[in-house]
């Protein structure tokens, strides 16, 4: 009898070895966006990773999917160690992390899902001043963590990096030249919101720059609010208090 269960045994845990063998995961493709602020240089990260899931292995995930106490970290030892932030600034890190790992889709032989990750990352660009109401914006190249190549940085194969710019903005210069829009004329050219480069591009030397004007009313209250910070509330209705009162001196004068 003992004989017997102990086959039984065996034979249990053979079965949920030819599984767990069975059950795979592969990445297909990653898709990561950048949206850069037009206000500050605070940037948000979306990351869409697009996975092949066995036949074998989609009642785990769905579990997997539906647990609330499981990590990014828990998710990386499912997935794999490609599903990883691909934009962070070591000094600064990221914040208003989620994950949304996607449900299943069925195909002929197998089951894809999406996984959405979506961040903020302080400093991703630089500002300057650099005439009445232009600011040209640098994009931080250190903020890149895709690929360590022997050459630098590297987009991964099957991988997507998009940088989407703010409303208005226009590019005055950019390395390397990205693969859309393939033929990308830097000349006051407002039409871009967004360039994209593919994957095995080498991203060594990285470079991006561009400007955006600042709109007359974004600017006096700019100004109000430096106003503000500097010498505090008191001085700052001091200040709107004067010019209301000089605004009506000047209408009561004219209308006379």
């Amino acid at each position: 009898m003992r004989r017997i269960i102990a086959l039984a045994f065996l034979a249990l845990a053979a079965v949920l070895l030819v599984q767990s063998v069975g059950a795979s995961y592969r990445i297909q493709n990653i898709n990561t966006t950048i949206a850069l602020n037009g206000n500050n240089t605070t940037a948000q990260v979306s990351e869409i990773i697009n996975v092949y899931v066995s036949n074998s292995s989609y009642v785990q995930y769905n579990k997997d999917r539906i647990a609330l106490n499981l990590t990014l970290s828990d998710w990386q030892s499912i997935i794999g160690p490609s599903l990883t932030q691909y934009i962070d600034n070591p000094e600064y890190g990221l914040y208003g992390f989620k994950f949304f790992p996607g449900p299943l889709v069925r195909g002929a032989n197998n089951y894809t899902a999406s996984l959405l990750m979506s961040y903020y990352v302080k400093n991703v660009t630089s500002v300057k001043n650099v005439a009445p109401r232009l600011f040209l914006y640098t994009f931080n190249s250190a903020v890149l963590n895709f690929e360590h190549a022997a050459s630098g940085e590297v987009l991964p194969n099957d991988t997507t990096f998009t940088i989407t710019l703010p409303k208005g903005a226009v590019i005055e210069s950019v390395y390397p030249n990205p693969d859309s829009p393939a033929s990308l004329v830097l000349d006051n050219n407002t039409n871009v919101t967004k360039v994209s480069w593919y994957d095995g591009e080498p991203l060594d030397n990285f470079k991006l720059t561009y400007v955006t004007k600042q709109s007359l009313q974004n600017e006096v209250g700019s100004f109000f609010v430096g106003i503000y910070k500097k010498l505090g509330i008191l001085t700052y209705i001091i200040g709107i208090l004067v010019i209301v009162l000089f605004l009506i001196y000047t209408y009561l004068r004219a209308s006379h």
